[in-house]
């Protein structure tokens, strides 16, 4: 207690945040020292440690209930379910909150033995980055309770791709109607949950702001804790929720409409970025070749080419392959596009017409360009997949997998060519299925649960929150640290305004702690 008269007059004559970090942490550390074992002293200090931060406006009032019920058990309402081993084979784990919205901060080791009962996890998992509006309530067994997905399609057939305004708006229409859904088929009320687990970056902004404002509002007014979640990570780790052999460490191929990423995965939270994209990801080379040629964009860019390919001759348009020069793991697609839209301007290819009322020489000119533009944009990829495997194995031999994710690893044709370069190097090739490829609430849930074992999460935000409070939100966040050896002299385009990455984050974290 001498500690604490100390610390609060520190805490009184200063602003700094970092004052609050330490406090927070001290917190927290005091209750889990205290156990079961709780003074009515200790308990008494609580709500006066939280009066008095809740006076100085620093951050929002800490809840009582949650910090006593995170101590006691985290079966969080469920004590109606029978706990069910879950196909990760995780032990039970240690819990801690901190009090900023950055949620994967004061990590704590692996394989602990608190009173939480983690396999009877109930997360509702909220998904708005992009032009989907996604929700789903997954079991940390691995049980998928609901998935609702409501799709803009309508929107980006109408602006060709996606108008950030019109997304939010459409999101914000929606989102109260998707998540209500979701909880309704899984047969649940908000307060059954454990936790929400929302992305917050990478994407638009607007979205992003959407969904965590939801997810927001529900803890708030349900007492549940939160857990922040990176977009791209959850494409990454939906694999783990079907293939149980998926142990770290493994490679990951994250393929998709704003997104080129090769990592390698050595543990939750690590990443090591092996290759990335220095300007447009493989899906905008997709869709934007798909409204160049005047598919039907309800659809999306790549199953439309993926159909229209195979109608047409991959040999007969000669598109050079991207960065030959380049002997690194980073992606362009920039020039490719640039060559598509010269080769349909010299075809004379009025996307105007749709291709259901083209002729049939129209068609089949424009079925030779799909064809070649896919089997060039794939063979991009394999290229960069044969040599980010060589250095990944390079790091860590033990490597077994290729998870490859993402709305464009719904592509057979892709699926097929990446199968056949992991098989000659020995490794397996796991794709999650084509639905939970593109973006969807199951992949955040599972992200979620993941993150929520290991005590990364924070509690209940204020349940009269405001509507302007200043949210963090991650539109430009890296998932791994750059592999040193593999840099390249290609320069990239978008450097400016990045997130620290979430590797690093952690990293940092775990130093803190040591």
């Amino acid at each position: 207690f001498s500690y604490w008269a100390e610390f609060r007059l520190t805490l009184m004559r200063s602003e700094c945040h970092l004052y609050r970090e330490a406090f927070t942490g001290a917190l927290i550390h005091l209750w889990l020292a205290s156990k079961s074992s709780l003074s009515i002293k200790m308990v008494s200090l609580v709500p006066t440690l939280s009066s008095t931060i809740s006076r100085l406006n620093l951050f929002p009032k800490p809840s009582f209930h949650y910090t006593l019920r995170a101590l006691t058990t985290l079966q969080l309402q469920h004590k109606k379910r029978s706990p069910i081993r879950s196909p990760l084979n995780s032990s039970f784990n240690r819990m801690s909150a901190n009090l900023s919205f950055s949620n994967f901060n004061y990590p704590k080791p692996r394989n602990e033995n608190p009173a939480i009962m983690d396999d009877d996890l109930v997360v509702l998992g909220i998904e708005t980055s992009c032009d989907d509006t996604a929700a789903a309530v997954v079991r940390s067994n691995g049980e998928i309770l609901s998935q609702v997905v409501s799709s803009q399609a309508d929107l980006l057939a109408r602006y060709g791709g996606v108008a950030p305004k019109m997304a939010e708006e459409a999101h914000s229409q929606v989102i109260d109607q998707v998540v209500q859904e979701a909880l309704d088929k899984a047969n649940l009320t908000e307060t059954d949950l454990s936790a929400v687990a929302v992305t917050i970056g990478p994407g638009l902004s607007l979205c992003l702001r959407v969904g965590v404002q939801k997810a927001r509002k529900i803890a708030g007014s349900c007492n549940l804790p939160i857990v922040g979640v990176h977009h791209m990570e959850a494409h990454a780790l939906v694999a783990r929720l079907f293939e149980r052999e998926l142990q770290f460490p493994f490679m990951a191929l994250l393929i998709s409409g704003g997104h080129n990423l090769l990592i390698l995965a050595r543990d939750l939270g690590q990443y090591i970025q092996l290759g990335t994209t220095i300007d447009d990801a493989i899906g905008e080379a997709y869709d934007k070749t798909a409204k160049w040629l005047g598919l039907d964009l309800r659809r999306s860019g790549g199953p439309a080419i993926e159909e229209l390919a195979r109608e047409g001759d991959a040999e007969s348009v000669k598109f050079s392959v991207p960065m030959k020069q380049h002997k690194d793991c980073n992606f362009s697609y920039a020039g490719l596009k640039t060559q598509v839209r010269l080769a349909i301007e010299s075809k004379n290819i009025n996307a105007e017409i749709p291709i259901s009322s083209a002729s049939s020489q129209d068609r089949s000119s424009r079925a030779d360009i799909a064809a070649s533009f896919q089997r060039v944009a794939v063979l991009h990829l394999e290229e960069r997949c044969e040599r980010a495997i060589g250095w990944a194995l390079k790091i860590d031999p033990s490597i077994k997998y290729l998870v490859v994710s993402g709305g464009v690893a719904s592509n057979q044709y892709v699926r097929s060519r990446l199968n056949q370069v992991v098989m000659k190097n020995d490794l397996q090739l796991v794709c999650p299925p084509p639905s939970l490829c593109t973006d969807n609430g199951v992949m955040v849930a599972w992200t979620g649960i993941e993150h929520f074992r290991v005590g990364r999460f924070d509690p209940p935000p204020p349940a009269n929150e405001p509507e302007d409070t200043v949210l963090d939100l991650r539109p430009r966040w890296p998932l791994g640290e750059e592999y040193a050896e593999g840099r390249s002299e290609a320069r990239s385009l978008r450097r400016a305004r990045i997130h620290p990455s979430l590797t690093s984050l952690i990293q940092a974290s775990l130093q803190q702690q040591s």
